[in-house]
């Protein structure tokens, strides 16, 4: 028996693995190759293309990167995707160390050491591949030293293998890899998706990742897909003069018959219906999004409202009934008949895809805090892209004037926004971020305290501690009070808050939540009304 010098650590169970054939293979598009169990281990790595392994119990995709290791005697197959596999399979035993002392090679189980046969990462992948050449390059060798560099390069592959596949199981956040699947499922839903790759994509058993799936969504997996496909549709439809037949199979439908009848067991009509809707005077109702509609000259049915937040008050919308959007209650929206609900991106908070029941649905796609983007896509919908240039090149226009006129009067002085609660304060940003850094410091261009630069660098908001609200010396402070924690108004009344250099020098401006809390134009029309009214 050998031992190590020094440490007493045994080398009797270091494993030796023995490469006994390397074998390249080709597997055209959508032909299977059929491959019987082996005595030793199977190593499969892809080179190039896409494909999967199967066996009787699980299948697995085959691409650059991601490799498969078989147990000895299993059965497998391996199939060629779209544009077919190219890969290496390598046969090879285990033994122990020991051997040099019995003189046996008993065969041992990777999992037991240091490999788990399934599916096996092959990266860094160009040192992956150019380890392979080089073993296929040395067992061709006819010297029985390149034959045994050969092996030597093989133990070395198989150490940088280990090393990307450590067999210790990782804790899986269950509802991470859900979320992550249904990014997957983003990317990819003109594909065939079927539940099992989804499942694969989570690392997660069929059955387990499709009871997750419900808990987290409220839907199976391939009726979230469903949906998501005719949501991309609807837009294709009506931001787009593509025909069906091709909006179906741009979203995953190879069928248009099919396309139509998913598309208005879903939506309540046509495809054919749902595009005519903009181009007969729509009646509509699109809560958060009455500012852009305004914008664009349409006047919704009705517009949101909250009990703590109120109603956008800015808009002047005084004849345009008002629907709560935290009751649920969508009879009363129906008394209204809109003919369409658009919606962006925030309609989960609230469950506003309830209102299907009302009318048809549209989200529009989400542009974060690209208002000029938004206001295309409602000016699509509605057949008014002439006036979208229009309102851009009003806002453009406003907002250079009155960066003029600030650079005058307020010149070096800096400036913050607060957003108040019972909760908290919330420090908000001065990049192109968030509700208020375009306006201020990118449009305006008024100059952030250093502080706002240090504590909010890549985020939209911070919460401000009391000892950083202490150290926040701004010459000018907008705030602004959020109802729906409570509004915290007692801040204004202690002695941190009165220390302020903006408040002892009454340069802390009070404005309106619902205008300063949004991305349309006519909000941020209403900042800068508001902005040269305290400091122009």
């Amino acid at each position: 028996m050998i031992e190590s010098a020094g440490n007493g650590v045994s080398l009797t169970d270091a494993p030796y693995y023995s490469l006994k054939e390397v074998e390249a293979l080709s597997c055209p598009p959508g032909e299977r190759i059929q491959l019987a169990g082996s005595a030793g281990f199977t190593l499969l790595i892809p080179m190039e293309g896409q494909g999967w392994a199967q066996t009787e119990q699980e299948r697995c995709a085959l691409d650059r990167g991601n490799g498969w290791l078989f147990e000895p005697g299993m059965r497998y197959r391996i199939q060629g995707g779209t544009v077919g596999l190219v890969l290496y399979r390598l046969e090879f035993t285990a033994v122990r160390s020991d051997f040099m002392q019995s003189g046996d090679w008993p065969d041992i189980a990777p999992q037991e050491e240091l490999l788990r046969p399934g599916p096996v990462c092959c990266r860094p992948v160009s040192q992956c591949l150019l380890m392979l050449e080089e073993v296929v390059q040395n067992r061709q060798g006819r010297e029985p030293v390149e034959r045994f560099a050969g092996q030597v390069r093989f133990q070395e592959l198989l150490l940088l293998l280990m090393r990307a596949n450590p067999t210790a199981v990782p804790v899986i956040d269950e509802r991470k890899a859900v979320q992550h699947s249904i990014l997957y499922m983003q990317e990819h839903y003109p594909e065939t998706i079927s539940v099992e790759l989804l499942a694969e994509v989570a690392g997660i058993g069929r059955t387990r990742y499709s009871q997750l799936f419900k808990e987290v969504t409220g839907q199976n997996p391939l009726e979230f897909l469903n949906r998501m496909r005719i949501e991309r549709a609807q837009q294709q439809l009506l931001l787009t003069g593509d025909r069906l037949h091709e909006i179906a199979l741009s979203v995953g439908y190879s069928n248009e018959y099919y396309f139509n009848r998913r598309f208005k067991g879903m939506v309540g009509v046509t495809p054919g219906q749902y595009r005519s809707i903009h181009q007969t005077g729509t009646r509509v109702f699109a809560p958060f999004l009455e500012d852009y509609l305004l914008a664009l000259g349409i006047i919704p049915v009705a517009q949101y409202c909250h009990p703590d937040w109120g109603k956008q008050d800015y808009l002047q919308l005084r004849q345009v009934p008002t629907i709560d959007i935290s009751s649920g209650d969508w009879q009363e929206l129906a008394r209204y008949s809109p003919e369409l609900i658009m919606l962006d991106d925030g309609f989960r908070r609230w469950h506003l895809e309830e209102c299907s029941t009302v009318a048809p649905l549209f989200k529009l796609p989400h542009y974060q805090e690209d208002w000029r983007a938004t206001l295309r896509s409602a000016a699509a919908v509605f057949g008014r892209p002439e006036r979208v240039r229009e309102v851009i090149a009003e806002y453009e226009h406003e907002a250079r004037l009155a960066k003029g006129q600030l650079s005058r009067s307020v010149r070096q002085q800096t400036v913050a926004f607060l957003r108040i609660s019972a909760g908290g304060i919330a420090l908000y940003g001065c990049e192109r971020l968030g509700y208020t850094a375009p306006v201020l410091h990118q449009d305006l261009g008024l100059t952030p305290h250093p502080l706002v630069r240090r504590l909010t660098s890549g985020q939209k908001r911070v919460a401000l501690s009391a000892e950083e609200l202490s150290q926040l010396h701004a010459d000018h402070l907008f705030i602004t009070f959020d109802r729906l924690e409570g509004e915290g108004r007692e801040l204004l009344e202690t002695e941190l808050w009165q220390a302020l250099p903006a408040v002892r020098s009454g340069t802390v401006y009070e404005v309106d939540f619902m205008a300063w809390m949004n991305y349309g134009v006519l909000a941020h029309r209403r900042k800068i009304s508001d902005v040269l009214q305290v400091l122009a």
